[in-house]
C-alpha cells in the first residue's frame, strides 16, 4: 500500500509521515505543491491520494481513478473541496481526517476576548506609539451572551470551555446533545440572534447553510454584536457582514476563514495584488481580525491528521469502515 502526499510540508508533516509509515507498514511519496495537471502523474502506483484544502477538480480525480488511485484522503476535517459526485461515481472512497477538538476551540475562545477587548486596534495603534485610551474600551466577556451555532465535537468544547468565564450561553444545533444542555440553553435560531452579545460559528458548511450569516439574518442581531468564525468561510455573506460593519450593526469580527481561499491558503502572496476584494475589506478594518486558517494548527493537531490517512488507509484495505468516512 502506498500514499501521495500532496502538498507536503517538510517543516511540520514530514517527521510524523516518516513515523507513522514505520508504524503502520505503508510506503508513500510526497509532492510538494497542490494537485494540478503537471503532477497528477506522481500519484501513480499509489492506492490513496491525501491533500490539505485545495482546489481539486473532477477531472483530476478521473485521472487519479485511472492510474489505480481507489481513496481520497483528506488532511483537513472539512472535504467540501473534493468533488463527491465525480468519486462516487468511480467508486473512490472518501474521508476526512479527525484531531482533538481543544485547539480548534480555544482558539474560537481567543477571537472571542481579541474582539471583545479590541485587542486588534489596541496593538495597531500601539504599533504606532499611540497609548491612548479613548476608542479602546472593550467588554468583559464574562458580562456577555455567547450564541454558539453548532454544538458537535468543536462547539460542545467551547461551551464546556466558557463555563469559566461565567457568561451566559446559547446554543443551537439540528441535533441536540443532552451534554451540551446541561451547559448551555438551546434555543431556535432566530433567538440565538436576538440575545447573543457574541456568535460563534462551529457548524460544517452545506448548501442548507451556504452564507447561514446573510443580511437578513444579521439585522436581527443585537446592535453591535460581534461575529467569530473558525469553521468555514461559506457560512458568511461578506458582502453583508461589510456592509453591517459600514453601518455599525456588527460590532467586529474575528474570521479565521475567508471564502475562496483555496488559492490564498497556505501560501506566501507577500507582494501581490490579491484579487479578493471582500477579504481586502475586512483586512483593512480596525475591529475585524482576519488570521490565515491556522485556528487547527497545533503540533497534536497536525500529528493527528497526518495519522488519519494511515488510519483510514488500514481500515479501507481490510474491508472495514472508518468514521471518518464521508458518506457518498
Amino acid at each position: 500500500m502506498k500514499i501521495a502526499f500532496y502538498q507536503m510540508r517538510p517543516f511540520d508533516e514530514q517527521a510524523y509521515i516518516e513515523q507513522f509509515s514505520r508504524e503502520f507498514g505503508i510506503d508513500y511519496v510526497t509532492i510538494p505543491g497542490a494537485p494540478c495537471p503537471e503532477n497528477l502523474d506522481k500519484a501513480a502506483g499509489c492506492d490513496v491520494v491525501s491533500q490539505n484544502p485545495c482546489e481539486i477538480l473532477p477531472e483530476y480525480v478521473e485521472a487519479w481513478a485511472r492510474m489505480g488511485v481507489k481513496y481520497l484522503l483528506c488532511r483537513s476535517i472539512g472535504y467540501d473541496h473534493i468533488p463527491l459526485e465525480t468519486a462516487k461515481k468511480l467508486g473512490m472512497r472518501v474521508a476526512h481526517s479527525h484531531y482533538p477538538p481543544e485547539g480548534v476551540a480555544n482558539y474560537a475562545i481567543m477571537l472571542m476576548l481579541m474582539c471583545t477587548r479590541k485587542m486588534n486596534q489596541t496593538m495597531l495603534r500601539a504599533a504606532a506609539q499611540d497609548y491612548t485610551l479613548p476608542g479602546k474600551m472593550g467588554k468583559d466577556l464574562s458580562n456577555c451572551t455567547v450564541g454558539v451555532i453548532g454544538t458537535g465535537k468543536i462547539g460542545r468544547t467551547v461551551i464546556a470551555h466558557l463555563q469559566g468565564f461565567g457568561c451566559k450561553i446559547l446554543a443551537y444545533d439540528l441535533y441536540q446533545s443532552d451534554e451540551v444542555a446541561q451547559m448551555a440553553e438551546y434555543v431556535p435560531l432566530d433567538e440565538l440572534y436576538a440575545r447573543s452579545d457574541v456568535i460563534t460559528l462551529h457548524t460544517n458548511a452545506t448548501a442548507e447553510n451556504y452564507h447561514l450569516i446573510n443580511a437578513e439574518s444579521l439585522a436581527k442581531m443585537k446592535d453591535g454584536v460581534l461575529i467569530v468564525n473558525t469553521a468555514r468561510g461559506a457560512l458568511i455573506d461578506e458582502e453583508a457582514l461589510i456592509a453591517a460593519l459600514e453601518s455599525g450593526k456588527v460590532g467586529g469580527a474575528g474570521l479565521d476563514v475567508v471564502e475562496e481561499e483555496n488559492d490564498l491558503v497556505y501560501f506566501n502572496r507577500a507582494g501581490a495584488a490579491l484579487p479578493h476584494r471582500t477579504m481586502n475589506i475586512l483586512r483593512s478594518m480596525p475591529n475585524v481580525i482576519v488570521s490565515p486558517h491556522n485556528a487547527f494548527y497545533t503540533d497534536v493537531n497536525v500529528a493527528s491528521m497526518v495519522r488519519s490517512g494511515f488510519e483510514e488507509l488500514t481500515d479501507f484495505a481490510a474491508g472495514r469502515s472508518n468514521p471518518c468516512e464521508v458518506p457518498l
